[in-house]
């Protein structure tokens, strides 16, 4: 069989399936009336090895939808734990997703996921459905993350029908296909240690390494510390330290990643952090406009426990949570407290790694630190604009000798006539003009060609970001049955360091009406 025939012409693997009944529930999805495909992601296809031709069949519509189970799949929804806002929630788990099944596909394995396919035994209070205005969010911050590179899961596909939802009003429902390698997360390893039960904790652990971290399984003895475990039981538990560990690497940089591009996500509860360090469950992100260090994008976090500047912190709290859960099955305390020493040291050398190429330098030197700094503080004095200070910046008097012509190319005609490109982002332009005279004196330290700088920064800094008003103009444009701006955004998004012609809006500073969007969970 070709890949033309469909989800049923590609090998099944169900691996999470093959977990105890303990661990998920097996129910079928509630399927919606007359169900239409609004967009589909080809690039997300491929992972799976899908034709375009199988993009538009029936049957395609017909499992994305969840209207009938995937072919060879084994449908269910996850139980999990976690922590809340800070707060310890309990039992929580899957009460608007279900699992299809897992597809060994041409770009690795890939579990396909139903978000908003109805009511499971985890919803809750909740109906088990998603809306059209969080589903184009959702597909669309999927895209805008890959483009910049950044751990994510995969949106496949967005199907709208006319049942009705209740939110604050009356919305419509929409499905989001969504893959990742595996949506385990933290509070999958919580749940099992706040029920005592360390036997299923340790077979998730096992699963998880197996599966995705098999290298913990021989390094894991670097991990071991000293507080008293016996070569014996050090040697067990060390696979799972190394786990830790890992995990902690991958958040960490994830966590860099986000900072870097100005990204909140607006929800870090431990029921939403990947234990692969993917940035997972899109619902009240935001992109910053003007720079806020305690910008807060989720309009429900009243306290701002997930402001911009709090989210590396929160990062590390959250690990501590997924330790204190290994604890169960790690007697050895400072092992795990060592996994977690890593976090700090490997947070701070990706931020350095991704400051230094979004600044154009080669290598980090004394007094850096002071000059990063300052350009934060010159920037929240302002609320200069995130994406475009930095973007700006490559092109800011004495950088480069580019004309005028390419220099409103390079920044999708941001800087017109009569504008200087970094320092009229800034309302004390003196300021500015003297943190800049600091900057060029390090730059020329640092013995770059001008034009490799150039083609680094312009590389390391996004034009183009999924803004909240972009994201709501696509979101009114669907709301009439019009895809055409979530086309349109997906294809601009999949390159946003370079220039596009005739996209120029795109890139622009927000319009006024912009600053009254607000977010917040039921997003």
């Amino acid at each position: 069989m070709s890949v033309a025939d469909g989800f049923g012409a590609l090998p099944k693997v169900n691996s999470f399936a093959g977990l105890p009944a303990d661990f998920y529930t097996r129910l079928a999805t509630r399927p919606l009336k007359a169900p239409r495909l609004l967009h589909v992601s080809r690039e997300a296809a491929a992972r799976l090895g899908l034709s375009d031709v199988a993009l538009t069949s029936p049957a395609f519509l017909d499992v994305v939808s969840g209207t009938t189970p995937m072919p060879g799949g084994d449908t269910l929804a996850a139980v999990y734990s976690g922590h809340q806002f800070g707060v310890w929630a309990g039992q929580l788990g899957d009460g608007r997703a279900h699992l299809l099944g897992e597809i060994a596909g041409p770009q690795g394995n890939w579990e396909v996921q139903l978000k908003g396919a109805g009511f499971t035994p985890y919803s809750r209070m909740g109906d088990g459905r998603a809306v059209l205005r969080s589903s184009v969010r959702e597909y669309l911050a999927s895209a805008a993350m890959q483009g910049l590179g950044i751990p994510t899961t995969h949106a496949l596909s967005l199907v709208t029908a006319e049942d009705p939802v209740m939110r604050e009003t009356v919305e419509t429902a929409a499905v989001v296909a969504r893959l990742a390698p595996s949506f385990v997360r933290f509070g999958s390893f919580e749940h099992w240690a706040a029920r005592k039960n360390p036997e299923n904790l340790k077979l998730l652990a096992d699963y998880v390494i197996d599966r995705f971290y098999p290298d913990c399984r021989a390094a894991g003895a670097a991990c071991v510390g000293q507080a008293g475990s016996t070569v014996t039981e050090a040697g067990a538990h060390a696979p799972y330290v190394a786990l830790l560990q890992a995990v902690v690497v991958r958040t960490a940089e994830l966590m860099a990643a986000w900072q870097v591009v100005g990204f909140c996500h607006g929800v870090m509860n431990t029921d939403n952090m990947s234990i692969l360090g993917l940035t997972l469950d899109y619902g009240p992100y935001g992109f910053m406009d003007g720079f806020d260090a305690r910008h807060v994008c989720n309009h429900t976090d009243t306290n701002g426990r997930y402001a911009w500047h709090a989210q590396p912190a929160v990062g590390h709290w959250n690990l501590y949570q997924l330790a204190n859960s290994l604890h169960e099955i790690v007697p050895d305390a400072d092992a795990l407290r060592g996994a977690l020493d890593q976090f700090e040291p490997t947070f701070l050398a990706a931020m350095q790694r991704r400051m230094m190429q979004k600044l154009g330098l080669s290598d980090w030197q004394a007094g850096d630190e002071t000059l990063i700094d300052d350009l934060w503080t010159l920037m929240q004095a302002s609320h200069a604009d995130f994406t475009l200070t930095f973007r700006q910046l490559a092109h800011a008097p004495g950088m480069t000798e580019t004309a005028m012509p390419q220099v409103q190319i390079d920044l999708g005609d941001t800087v017109r006539a009569g504008l200087t490109p970094f320092v009229d982002l800034f309302l004390d332009r003196d300021a500015a003009r003297a943190w800049l005279a600091r900057y060029l004196q390090r730059a020329a330290r640092d013995g770059q060609a001008w034009q490799d700088r150039l083609d680094g920064m312009l590389a390391a800094n996004p034009l183009y970001v999924l803004r909240n008003h972009l994201a709501q103009q696509a979101i009114d444009a669907a709301t009439q049955g019009d895809p055409s701006e979530i086309d349109r955004l997906v294809k601009l998004l999949a390159n946003p360091f370079v220039a596009q012609d005739g996209m120029q809006a795109y890139a622009a500073l927000p319009p006024a009406w912009a600053s009254k969007l607000e977010v917040s969970c039921s997003s």
